[in-house]
């Protein structure tokens, strides 16, 4: 069905101050995307399948340029797939594989590893070079050295470390420093389109077929479901994990003369995965003032199942019926065809402009 005809409208779309004056003047064509960032969300990423599509197999490929893609956990995975030689087949790879995975009620966090490594393998299929070397994007991924207590996967001791970090964050964002350094690694032929990284302790790395697969697969180990992935060739000893933990919803100075487009799960940018309980934590209007941020309305999430998109929490709710959920998942992948369709729909009529809410 095409998204002209549905009653409600199946996106909410917000922008910064900068791209907000920039597409009312003049709209927006593809030519003019130079950035697209990608959130942590684990199987959110299932509900905006449609949305990456549209955006990677048809709206973008009319203006081929060098592109960088920029993501934490899921969204460095949702554009390692889109850096495949058929970009929609490796979105579609990726979220059948994602779906397909199935863990006992005891799965312990090495199991939850092993299925993670071998989905891995599965969706890039040695094609590692062709995600390295291809023409128009370049990947960005985005991880967190640990330190303390945070660098052992022993339950207790990551537990009280993560204890501190909950603490430590009530009391001011910075003080995530003390048990975090970014590490962004990227592709060697250039270096990520941000501004000077002044929160945290931050290093850039490049990628190569030798690091690529352990930087993925950290930017998703998320504590206590996954273990941390050791000593990531060319970033040193150490362990790493989850990119979201400091960047949730990557709240990041881009810089660069067009505009940043980001196709999200909801309408707000949440600076790290601890704020997610502090609705006072917010993100910085000036790093987002080139934002054009795309994310399912409130009247799509609510028609459906369960009113909203796919999570972690499923693998719980669907416990022993694991049927149930990967249909209720791949009933999501079906709907979110309707947020491609419309924003192809809008923005091909001029009519994008006129949807636009500040962010």
């Amino acid at each position: 069905m095409s998204a002209i005809h549905i009653k409600f409208p199946a996106l909410t779309l917000k922008a910064g101050r900068r791209a907000l004056q920039r597409i009312r003047e003049r709209g927006l064509q593809p030519a003019e995307v130079g950035i697209l960032p990608g959130a942590a969300g684990g199987p959110k990423a299932l509900g905006i399948q449609g949305l990456d599509l549209a955006l990677f197999g048809e709206w973008l490929p009319r203006a081929p340029r060098e592109r960088a893609l920029i993501g934490a956990s899921i969204g460095a995975w949702r554009f390692a797939s889109a850096c495949l030689p058929d970009a929609a087949e490796g979105l579609r790879r990726l979220g059948e594989l994602y779906t397909s995975q199935r863990f006992g009620s005891k799965a312990s966090i090495a199991e939850v590893s092993r299925t993670c490594r071998r989905m891995l393998d599965d969706l890039l299929a040695g094609q590692d070079a062709q995600i390295l070397a291809n023409p128009h994007y370049r990947l960005n991924v985005v991880v967190v050295k640990s330190h303390g207590l945070l660098a052992h996967d022993q339950r207790r001791r990551l537990g009280l470390g993560l204890s501190s970090v909950i603490a430590d964050n009530l009391l001011g964002r910075p003080r995530l420093a003390r048990h975090f350094e970014r590490v962004i690694l990227h592709d060697a032929r250039s270096a990520p389109p941000l501004g000077e990284l002044r929160d945290f302790p931050s290093r850039y790395l490049p990628l190569d077929s030798g690091n690529l697969r352990h930087a993925l697969l950290a930017s998703g180990s998320i504590p206590m479901v996954m273990e941390g992935v050791r000593d990531i060739p060319g970033a040193g000893a150490g362990t790493y994990r989850d990119g979201g933990l400091l960047d949730y919803h990557l709240d990041l100075p881009y810089h660069g003369d067009g505009v940043v487009l980001y196709p999200h799960f909801t309408d707000k940018v949440i600076p790290g995965w601890f704020d997610k309980a502090l609705p006072w934590r917010r993100s910085d209007g000036e790093r987002l003032q080139d934002v054009l941020l795309l994310a399912p309305s409130a009247e799509y999430l609510a028609r459906l199942p369960h009113g909203k998109l796919p999570d972690r929490k499923d693998f719980k709710r669907y416990l022993g019926d694991n049927e149930g959920r990967e249909r209720y998942w791949r009933k999501a992948m079906d709907e979110s065809r309707r947020l491609g369709e419309e924003f192809l729909e809008l923005a091909d009529s001029g009519r994008l402009a006129q949807r636009l809410q500040p962010l």
